[in-house]
């Protein structure tokens, strides 16, 4: 009876703490591509064009002090999903800092900028 139990709690594990596990024969592999689109969809960006880079050379990030000032909420959350998307992006780690750095005084130009 233990043994027909414990076979019977087995399963193929396909979602794990937002990330998409494949296990195939050659190994176990992690995806965040779910988790990308649910963030995209969040924050209405479904339909942005792609970057090839993290951020625009030309974008220059300061406290912006003239700027409209943003809902704290708004910004923090979408810095705080993106800060769980560097566990697996490590190419955007220096971006997200670089926008949390706002995240106690927001404006609307550094949620365009981090978006």
């Amino acid at each position: 009876m233990q043994g027909e139990f414990e076979t019977s709690m087995i399963w193929e594990l396909s979602f794990f703490l937002r990330l998409q596990v494949k296990q195939l024969k050659n190994g176990i592999f992690l995806s965040q591509a779910k988790y990308c689109r649910e963030i995209l969809k969040k924050f209405e960006m479904e339909n942005c064009k792609e970057a090839s880079t993290s951020i625009s050379k030309s974008c220059y990030m300061d406290a912006d002090l003239a700027g409209q000032a943003l809902d704290q909420t708004k910004f923090r959350g979408l810095i705080g999903s993106l800060l769980y998307l560097i566990a697996g992006r490590l190419d955007i780690m220096f971006v997200v800092c670089l926008c949390s750095k706002f995240k106690s005084n927001p404006k609307e130009s550094h949620f365009k900028a981090t978006k």
